[in-house]
């Protein structure tokens, strides 16, 4: 059934439209991040207390922003709520990076997600071969993040200290976000700190999934005729990768609309690769864009460490992508034939994390 006014909204022209949206897209993600970063100063003592009690130690922060992108399907949500909490001086800077790449080491349980519901919707495949996509990319963002995690909790007082100097960079704040300033300290005071705190985390959770069903409206199939043919070649498959997920700023759809593809074997596993590898480093870039807005020049400094350690280790795999992608795929094929290794490299995917949590609070 309509609602009424349906008819009007019809006859509006699609463009329009998705114009429209987009707008409302980028104005919800701008007003969450502004009330994000007020609510955590507000919040700050009742979090501290919270934090404390979990956040024992930096592994501790790892794993819990790791298993946080698992339980929200969204690893950007994670890395804002990072960067807010960092922000308000919650968590120190150590705790920061590995907050920002826990968020990337859990982000591909999207992939699995939507190749489970691939598989309910069409059951050609097991579901074993259902959620292989997945399984890839967590083969590859862990191949690449998880040096880069070690390489930047070693570099990063090298990295950030200068920037401790800085304080607070005018250059970085945006006038345009002084509109949402007012607003976000009335709908704190009127509601209360931790509901504020628990509005922004879902005004930024929903303004993200907004633009995948935005993005969900645009014909597919022409990005994936004009696109998804030059797989084939490695660097230009890559750059393919980085730059929808860079404008897009979603891993979900870049990675989610080639899922049914790589299932119906229209992508083979080495032309997607590099694309993965692209979607990886451009998903940095919404990390980077609430660092800016949220005007901390520390933070800025870490996503950009985070950001550019990405960029080196992954141009080194591409490099020698011959005896990457051969190491990928001989650990994938292990993944989808031997049910057992399956099983344990899932539950891996989720006792690790938790071990990261569990084990410091435990000795402590």
């Amino acid at each position: 059934m309509n609602w009424p006014g349906q008819a009007v909204v019809d006859r509006v022209p699609s463009s329009v439209r998705l114009l429209g949206a987009t707008a409302t897209t980028i104005f919800l993600f701008l007003f969450a991040v502004q009330l994000l970063g007020t609510t955590t100063t507000a919040a700050a003592p009742t979090l501290r207390r919270l934090l404390t009690r979990i956040v024992v130690g930096d592994s501790s922060a790892l794993g819990l922003s790791w298993l946080a992108a698992y339980g929200l399907g969204n690893g950007s949500v994670v890395a804002a709520l990072a960067l807010s909490l960092f922000s308000a001086g919650l968590v120190s800077t150590s705790e920061l990076l590995l907050m920002v790449a826990g968020s990337r080491l859990g982000a591909a349980a999207i992939v699995v997600f939507i190749g489970a519901l691939d598989y309910l919707q069409k059951h050609r495949y097991s579901l074993q071969e259902g959620v292989s996509m997945g399984l890839l990319a967590f083969l590859l963002t862990h191949s690449i993040y998880v040096p880069v995690t070690v390489i930047g909790y070693l570099l990063y007082p090298i990295v950030t200290d200068p920037a401790r100097g800085v304080g607070t960079v005018p250059s970085l704040e945006s006038d345009s976000l002084t509109i949402f300033a007012a607003a976000t300290d009335v709908v704190t005071e009127t509601i209360g700190a931790a509901p504020a705190f628990l509005l922004a985390v879902a005004i930024l959770f929903g303004s993200l999934q907004l633009f995948d069903r935005v993005l969900g409206r645009i014909e597919t199939s022409v990005i994936r005729t004009h696109l998804f043919r030059h797989f084939e070649r490695t660097w230009l498959s890559f750059a393919i990768g980085l730059l929808i997920t860079t404008v897009t700023t979603s891993v979900a759809f870049s990675l989610g609309v080639i899922v049914p593809l790589y299932n119906r074997d229209y992508v083979t596993r080495e032309e997607l690769m590099p694309y993965v590898l692209g979607a990886n480093i451009g998903t940095l870039f919404d990390a980077l864009l609430v660092a800016v807005i949220l005007a901390n020049p520390v933070g800025v400094a870490t996503v950009l460490l985070l950001l550019v350690t990405a960029t080196g280790v992954t141009l080194l795999a591409l490099a020698r992508y011959e005896w990457y992608a051969w190491a990928i795929e001989s650990i994938d094929n292990v993944l989808l034939e031997d049910r057992r290794a399956f099983v344990a490299f899932v539950v891996s995917l989720v006792l690790g994390p938790l071990a990261l949590v569990v084990v410091p609070l435990a000795v402590g």
